[in-house]
C-alpha cells in the first residue's frame, strides 16, 4: 500500500424550511422551489423524506477551499430561492417547536416503500444531518479505516451538536436527533469487518433475503458509500454556521489520513468494544462540547476542550499536508464559544430573561438560526 488516497471530499446537508416571519416549519414545499435551487446550482439538490426538507450536495472537492466555496454557494442558492416564497432554510438537526405528526411525506416510490416498512419509526424523523464523504479508492482500506475511525465519532458529534429542542421543549440534550435516529434499524456503530469481502458478505445476506435493496438502507454512523468510492461519516448533527461544518469535515478527513499514516508504519489505532464507544457517543449527545469524554487510554473522563487540543496536534501533520490547518484549529473556536446547540440555548434563555414568553423565545431561536445559516465565514 504505497499510493496515498486522493482524500477528496463531498458534503451533503439537509435543511429545514421555515416561514420567514413566523419561524414555523412548513408542512408542504411550494411547487417549483426545488427547481429554482437546481437552476442556480446545476441540480445539486434533492428532496428528502419530508416535504419540509431540502438536501444539497457539493461536488467532489479536492480540498477544503473548494469545499467551502461550493457549500457556501449552495446555502445561498437555497436561501435565495426560498426567499421568493417567504421562506428560509435553517441548518439545524431539529426545529425548536415543530410538531412531527403535522409533517407530510415527500411523494416518491422509495419514500413510500420506506414508510410502509418502518411505519411509526419514520414519522418522527423530522431531523436533519450532515454527511461527509472522503474519497478512498481501495475498498479494503475503507473498511480498515471505518473500524479505527469509529473511536473519533463522538468527537465529531460533540462539535456538531445542533438539536437541543424538540416540540417546544428543552430536552436537556445537545443532540436530540441522536435519540430519534437510533429508533431506526441498522443504525449506530458499524460491526467490525476484516475486509471488504467480509463486509459485502454480511450486507448480501440481507439483500438476498429481500430485507433491504442495497447498503443505502444501512444507516450506520460511518459506512462505505454504495454509490461512490468513499467512506461516509453520518454521525454528525448539522452545524448551523458553515465554518463549523467545514471544521467537522476537515477534522474527519485528517483523522482518516492520520490512521492511514499509522498503517504505513505497521501501526493502528487501538480498537475498543462498541459498548465503550457508545458511552462516549451518549456523552457527546448529552453534553456536547461542554462535557467530558472518556479517554480509554488514560482510563478517565477528560474535558472535551482538552481532547480537542490533543486531537488538533495529533492530526496537525495531516492538516498541513491537506492544507486545512485553520479549518482543523477552528475546533478550538467551537469549544470556546459553543456549538450550534449552545447558541440556540443561549438565545432562548436570553429571550426568557428579557421577558419573552416561551413561544416568543422559541421563535427568537428560529430567527437566529435563519441568520446563522447564511452568516459570513469566521475563518
Amino acid at each position: 500500500m504505497t499510493d496515498e488516497p486522493a482524500w477528496t471530499m463531498g458534503i451533503e446537508e439537509e435543511y429545514l424550511l421555515v416561514e420567514r416571519d413566523s419561524g414555523a416549519l412548513i408542512t408542504k414545499q411550494p411547487p417549483g422551489l426545488l427547481e429554482k435551487v437546481a437552476d442556480l446550482r446545476h441540480g445539486l439538490v434533492a428532496r428528502e423524506l419530508f416535504s419540509s426538507q431540502i438536501e444539497i450536495a457539493t461536488g467532489v472537492c479536492s480540498d477544503t477551499k473548494y469545499l467551502r466555496a461550493d457549500l457556501g454557494l449552495l446555502r445561498l442558492a437555497v436561501a435565495e430561492a426560498a426567499a421568493e416564497y417567504g421562506l428560509a432554510p435553517i441548518a439545524a438537526s431539529s426545529h425548536p417547536f415543530a410538531r412531527w405528526h403535522q409533517q407530510q411525506y415527500t411523494e416518491g416510490e422509495r419514500y413510500q416503500a420506506l414508510t410502509a416498512d418502518l411505519q411509526g419509526v419514520t414519522r418522527r424523523l423530522v431531523i436533519s444531518g450532515l454527511h461527509v464523504h472522503v474519497g478512498i479508492d481501495d475498498p479494503d482500506l475503507r473498511i480498515d479505516l471505518m473500524d479505527q475511525a469509529a473511536y473519533f465519532l463522538p468527537h465529531l458529534l460533540a462539535m456538531s451538536t445542533s438539536s437541543p429542542f424538540w416540540e417546544g421543549q428543552d430536552t436537556g440534550l445537545k443532540s436530540y436527533r441522536m435519540s430519534v435516529i437510533e429508533t431506526l434499524p441498522r443504525t449506530g456503530l458499524p460491526e467490525k469487518f476484516g475486509s471488504w469481502s467480509d463486509y459485502k458478505r454480511h450486507i448480501d445476506v440481507l439483500v438476498q433475503a429481500g430485507i433491504i435493496e442495497d447498503s443505502t438502507m444501512v444507516w450506520w454512523h460511518i459506512r462505505p458509500s454504495e454509490r461512490y468510492p468513499t467512506l461516509e461519516m453520518r454521525v454528525a448533527d448539522l452545524p448551523t454556521k458553515m465554518e463549523d461544518t467545514i471544521a467537522v469535515a476537515a477534522m474527519y478527513v485528517c483523522v482518516l489520513r492520520m490512521l492511514w499514516r499509522l498503517k504505513l508504519e505497521n501501526r493502528r489505532w487501538r480498537s475498543y468494544a462498541n459498548f465503550l464507544l457508545k458511552e462516549n457517543l451518549w456523552r457527546a449527545e448529552r453534553y456536547g462540547v461542554s462535557g467530558e469524554l472518556m479517554d480509554f487510554g488514560r482510563g478517565e473522563l477528560v474535558p472535551f476542550g482538552e481532547l480537542v487540543e490533543e486531537l488538533v496536534e495529533l492530526v496537525r501533520p495531516d492538516a498541513e499536508a491537506l492544507g486545512c490547518v485553520a479549518e482543523v484549529e477552528h475546533a478550538r473556536t467551537i469549544c470556546r464559544r459553543g456549538s450550534a446547540a449552545d447558541r440556540q440555548l443561549a438565545v432562548y434563555r436570553e429571550a426568557l430573561e428579557d421577558g419573552a414568553t416561551t413561544d416568543e423565545a422559541l421563535k427568537a431561536v428560529v430567527h437566529a438560526l435563519i441568520a446563522d445559516t447564511v452568516a459570513p465565514p469566521e475563518i
